[in-house]
């Protein structure tokens, strides 16, 4: 009897076996792919700097990029004055030297260049974005220089040889202009200016750079642009910034910071800036998630974002999950817990939104990211 081709010495059940399990590895194997996330895809963002050691901890422990600000009023407080970089150039240098990925984002405007308006708290925000007169150029001035210091031909790796050369290329401009605590009127057609003028400046230094919407607050208080709160809803000024002729061309991501009393909120936050991209013919563009947070800090009845440090951590393991499982139909790019430390009280959730407390103690909220992000406590 003449033997069937294939594996000499084979009867037919060890074949069919082993068919079966070829069957059942390449099963396995298409599984593992349709589960796989992009690149960097947790991330995290530091409040105050961070020495080496830290960012090798967050680094073991599964966060693959930071977010930082670049910012135009630091880097030049006074007009003419030539840029001033060391506030953010020991930041990269940290982040380079422990493999991290950095995700600029460009913001501030200095007194000199646009009128502040004070909005409690000892804060005060820009009255426009920079779009028009010497402020316009100043802006540009600004962002080519951020550029040619941090980009691909960038004077800081050359006048620092030993960090390892990691070029900004993801670049985001500004941070939640929708809400009046970074712009003092959000105006969705200014904000689409300002994208216009930024894009440009950044493809003229580096063309294979990518630009990334600024995060925008999901639902901010009194988010009706007819109130006199002046704050948008993110799919209503999304909504608007479409309008503008052209500004689709402009961007490569679009940012969300979807704050809100619980992770279950998500959805619908996500899934209303989703309908807007589609209504839009926009739905193949990236969401990249640039804040999200909740507080280690005792419940309050004035302050919904604080869980105490369980609550905390149960928050991050629902949000996760949620945005890890529907990453592909949301197209989420990135995610960035807001924030690895605590600090002070620059926001109402601030001095406890941190995954380490005092110390650079961690929470139980770290150990869940780290669950999340494949590391090492």
């Amino acid at each position: 009897m003449a033997r069937a081709s294939g594996m000499t010495g084979l009867g037919v059940r060890p074949r069919l076996a082993l068919a079966a399990l070829s069957a059942l590895v390449l099963l396995a194997c298409s599984a593992t792919a349709a589960q796989a996330l992009p690149a960097r895809f947790w991330g995290a963002v530091p409040q105050s700097p961070l020495g080496v050691e830290q960012y090798q901890r967050v680094h073991r422990g599964g966060v693959d990029t930071i977010r930082l600000p670049v910012n135009w009023g630091t880097a030049q407080p006074s007009e003419g004055a030539a840029f001033d970089w060391s506030a953010t150039d020991s930041q990269i240098s940290e982040a380079a030297r422990t493999g991290i990925d950095v995700l600029p984002f460009l913001a501030g405007i200095p007194g000199w260049a646009e009128r502040l308006v004070p909005v409690g708290g000892g804060v005060a925000v820009p009255a426009h974005l920079p779009v028009k007169g010497s402020a316009r150029a100043g802006w540009i001035t600004f962002v080519k220089a951020a550029i040619a210091r941090y980009g691909p031909r960038g004077s800081f790796w050359s006048e620092n040889p030993g960090v390892p050369f990691r070029p900004l290329r993801n670049w985001q401009v500004w941070n939640e202009p929708n809400f009046k605590f970074f712009v003092y009127k959000p105006n969705p057609t200014e904000y689409a200016q300002m994208v216009k003028i930024t894009s440009t400046a950044i493809k003229s230094s580096d063309p294979g750079a990518k630009v990334i919407l600024a995060g925008l607050f999901a639902w901010p208080k009194g988010g009706n642009a007819k109130t006199g709160n002046h704050n948008w809803f993110a799919s209503d000024f999304l909504e608007s910034l479409y309008r503008v002729r052209g500004i689709a061309s402009r961007f490569d991501g679009i940012a969300l910071h979807p704050y809100s009393a619980k992770y279950q909120l998500l959805t619908p936050q996500v899934e209303e800036v989703r309908d807007v991209m589609k209504k839009h013919h926009d739905a193949g563009t990236g969401i990249w998630i640039t804040e999200l947070g909740w507080s280690s800090g005792p419940r309050s009845p004035g302050n919904s974002f604080a869980k105490g440090p369980a609550g905390q951590a149960k928050q991050l393991r629902g949000a996760f999950s949620l945005l890890k499982k529907n990453q592909r139909k949301w197209r989420i790019q990135r995610v960035y817990w807001f924030s690895i430390d605590d600090y002070g009280a620059a926001c109402n959730f601030c001095d406890g939104s941190g995954l380490f407390g005092a110390g650079f103690t961690p929470k139980k909220s770290w150990f869940e990211y780290v669950r999340f992000a494949g590391g090492t406590p």
